[in-house]
């Protein structure tokens, strides 16, 4: 996202980037995809950031340098948050205003005031059609396309270690009803250039969650969340480093707060990646709305945490439309009541308004020969995100010691447990037990690679081990 007078808007490995997992109980609830409920008390958090630590979460806001000599502005930061993300000084234009020569005097500083105080850093943005600087906007194909990934290199790199997570690609796909990528300098360099970007920012920072970060993917049901949705499940399927994926929600009001917005965040998280709300903000601040988005994150396991877009009124790029949870005096508004309430509160376990369908790309129907039963070179693991009533599960397939050529997962589930939709797998088997077999395109592992599928159903999710047997 863009905070300029004229609008414009923001792994599939095992490794050590898996340290931002939850922590304590919390984080074993939420890894076996429990959705944690806490009970107010007595001793209930009374800041954001602390409420929202409780569920093994984070609330964030955007920070801007030249606000940090503001005492009152930090008063708050300082109090509230215990998560930043930069709202410019990041961007290509600040960090690379001319080409080799890279300047990251403003972004340190953010970040060191930061870590300094236990809060959690988020890089934003490394691959952006807009805020390039002149040098970038006039260069076009292979000259471009080196130049943009020298600087995801340098800039992932130069902050090696201080970032949890990177906005890598921002904003790359079109609004209305084509589900096209954006035209932009970037995409004219070949449309391989987001995976590009992603595999150039794991090398340089690995141990950082890498992200793709958009607006308007709120509402399920838009061609633009099913394209980035269609994106996010082909990275998975190829290995594509992608850990997250960022929701910015500007919405104008409680009007276009939609109501399956808990379904695109399960949905994305089915395909086995984090979901963030990356830059929050709702005209006139209403009560009711900025509680259901955090009722909303709190349902989902792999919903990490909630960034606000800025701290008071008057700091906020729709300063007039008064979208935050301080006014322009630094007071609480009712909207930081309900959501310091709902966070403290823990979320509530009724199922989204509508549940997670069938993703919008159908794997072959024709499945591979069966896999014999009986061989051990492959194990499964089981993730499940779960609401009363319902579940997504997300199973995770790994070839052992030696390449396949096909797996079968056999899965028990619990008594009057059924099966609705299945992705990225073929299903068979009926209530109590459940078999999936690869698809054509995703049978053939290397030794030691992963691929996922998932499926929704009704009833108690699974708790059992999955086996995994394979050609």
């Amino acid at each position: 996202m863009s905070h300029v007078p004229a609008r414009a808007p923001a792994r599939s490995t095992s490794r050590a980037r898996l340290r931002a997992v939850l922590v304590g109980a919390v984080a074993g609830a939420a890894a076996l995809g429990v959705t944690v409920t806490m009970t107010p008390s007595a001793s209930a958090a009374t800041t954001l950031g602390a409420s929202a630590a409780q569920s093994g979460r984070y609330f964030g806001t955007a920070v801007a340098a030249q606000r940090l000599n503001d005492s009152a502005y930090t008063t708050i930061l300082n109090r509230e948050f215990n998560q930043v993300t930069p709202e410019n000084e990041m961007k290509i234009d600040a960090t690379e205003p001319q080409q080799g020569v890279f300047r990251y005097g403003d972004a340190e500083r953010i970040v060191q005031h930061a870590r300094s105080r236990g809060m959690k850093v988020r890089g934003h943005t490394l691959a952006w059609h807009s805020q390039q600087p002149e040098w970038m906007r006039n260069m076009s194909g292979t000259a471009l396309r080196n130049a943009m990934l020298n600087h995801v290199t340098q800039v992932a790199r130069h902050f090696r270690g201080q970032v949890e997570w990177w906005d890598v690609v921002n904003e790359a796909f079109a609004d209305g009803p084509s589900g096209a990528r954006r035209d932009s300098n970037l995409q004219r360099t070949g449309n391989d250039w987001i995976e590009a970007a992603f595999r150039a920012a794991d090398a340089a920072d690995p141990d950082a969650q890498l992200c793709y970060n958009d607006y308007n993917i709120d509402n399920w049901n838009d061609a633009k969340t099913q394209a980035v949705y269609r994106m996010v499940q082909d990275f998975r399927s190829r290995g594509v480093p992608i850990d997250c994926v960022g929701l910015q929600s500007h919405f104008t009001g409680g009007s276009n707060y939609p109501s399956n917005y808990r379904t695109t965040l399960s949905s994305f998280a089915a395909l086995g990646v984090d979901v963030h709300i990356t830059e929050l903000d709702i005209r006139n601040a209403p009560a009711d709305a900025y509680r259901n988005v955090v009722n909303d994150c709190l349902a989902v396991p792999r919903c990490k945490g909630i960034t606000v877009w800025g701290i008071r009124d008057s700091d906020s790029w729709r300063s007039g439309e008064s979208p935050l949870l301080f006014d322009g005096s630094g007071n609480k508004k009712a909207a930081y009541q309900a959501v310091l309430a709902a966070l403290n509160n823990g979320g509530p376990t009724t199922p989204p308004t509508t549940p997670p369908t069938t993703p919008p790309s159908t794997p072959p129907s024709t499945p591979p020969s069966s896999p014999p039963p009986g061989n051990a070179r492959c194990t499964a693991s089981v993730s499940v995100d779960s609401w009363t009533g319902g579940f997504v599960a997300t199973v995770r397939v790994t070839a052992g010691s030696t390449a396949i050529t096909g797996w079968n997962v056999g899965l028990a589930l619990p008594a009057g447990t059924g099966v609705t939709n299945t992705w990225n797998a073929q299903h068979s088997g009926t209530s109590g037990a459940a078999t999936f077999r690869n698809v054509s395109y995703n049978g053939n592992l290397g030794a030691g690679a992963s691929t996922s599928f998932g499926f929704q159903g009704t009833g108690a999710p699974p708790s059992a081990t999955p086996s995994c047997t394979a050609n």
